[in-house]
């Protein structure tokens, strides 16, 4: 069966797998208009840090289409998800195409978008083969959230260093956490994998101490929605636990990103982190629901990026790029 792409642009539309409705069904939603395309972001009808890059860049060609003030609507573009860089670095992009041809902004934004999104898959593959080289033989490896081709014009980030140990007979297991509320892991993640016959099990993910105590994880990778210019890390809330814990018990904690996912702007304290609506937490009295937490990098043990590995990740990573 063809797989159906979570991304493509087609004359005057944006075309979204949505991962809303994923695994149960897969549904393709037509965004025409930026209103729509910003209600599908907002939603996580598309989601993920590199092909929200992508997403917003498309987004500039529809605004340009639609007329009015480009620039204010590719401000709500930007601003749809605070926490990914990735989004805002992808309309800018398109923006100053757009505008640098004005015979032809809807042209040159596609054209933008298309240039990031082969650059995104191109990263991808590059970020696989270093990865790869972090992957032990018959590592059993945690993951959390979801990194694969989901979200990306490529194979993923941290799952696309999975997916290169598992061609390369090097994985046992991929122990996937559930990732609440949203449930991407067990969702998604869980799907990719079955998919791509990946051998993996899902846990809960206050289940993941027990699996470091009884000495069943040998790697942690994950993937960012920012590197700050200190080294630290935005990502999908839950990811700094699991970075104490793999500290505690001595496993290496990978996160893997491609360069346009470092802020070199912002230190992890600045970092806004989105607060999601409290109704997707069941709960009495409303909920505390933060999207991400952020990692220092004192519990970073290896930045993977297209442009190679770095150990260790401290204030001047960022901006060695």
């Amino acid at each position: 069966m063809e797989r159906v792409p979570p991304l493509a642009w087609q004359p005057g539309c944006v075309v979204l797998l949505d991962q809303t409705r994923l695994p149960a069904d897969e549904v393709v939603v037509r965004c025409t208009t930026v209103d729509a395309l910003v209600d599908a972001i907002r939603r996580l009808v598309v989601r993920g840090a590199p092909l929200l890059g992508v997403a917003g860049a498309y987004g500039v060609a529809l605004a340009a289409a639609e007329g009015g003030d480009l620039r204010a609507s590719a401000e709500r573009l930007a601003s749809a998800r605070p926490t990914a860089v990735n989004l805002r670095w992808g309309v800018e992009g398109a923006l100053a195409a757009a505008l640098g041809s004005p015979d032809d902004a809807v042209g040159a934004a596609v054209a933008e978008a298309d240039r990031i999104a082969a650059e995104d898959a191109a990263a991808s593959d590059a970020m696989a083969a270093y990865g790869l080289d972090l992957v032990p033989d018959g590592a059993r490896v945690l993951t959390h959230c979801n990194t694969g081709s989901l979200v990306s014009a490529g194979g993923g980030t941290a799952y696309a260093v999975v997916t290169a140990a598992h061609r390369a007979g090097r994985l046992a297991m991929l122990w996937v956490d559930e990732t609440r509320p949203l449930l991407q892991g067990a969702r998604l993640t869980a799907w990719e994998a079955r998919r791509d016959g990946l051998p993996f099990t899902v846990l809960a993910d206050n289940a993941a101490g027990s699996l470091f105590a009884n000495g069943l994880v040998d790697l942690v990778v994950v993937g960012a929605d920012r590197v700050c210019a200190d080294g630290s890390v935005a990502n999908k809330v839950g990811t700094y636990p699991l970075a104490v814990l793999a500290r505690a018990h001595g496993v290496p904690f990978v996160v893997v990103a491609p360069v346009s996912t470092v802020d070199p702007a912002s230190l992890g304290v600045d970092v806004v982190i989105e607060q999601r609506d409290p109704a997707e937490v069941t709960a009495f009295g409303g909920a505390y629901n933060p999207a991400f937490d952020v990692t220092p990098a004192r519990l970073v043990t290896a930045l993977v990026t297209e442009r190679g590995v770095t150990r260790p990740v401290t204030g001047a990573t960022p901006a060695a790029f």
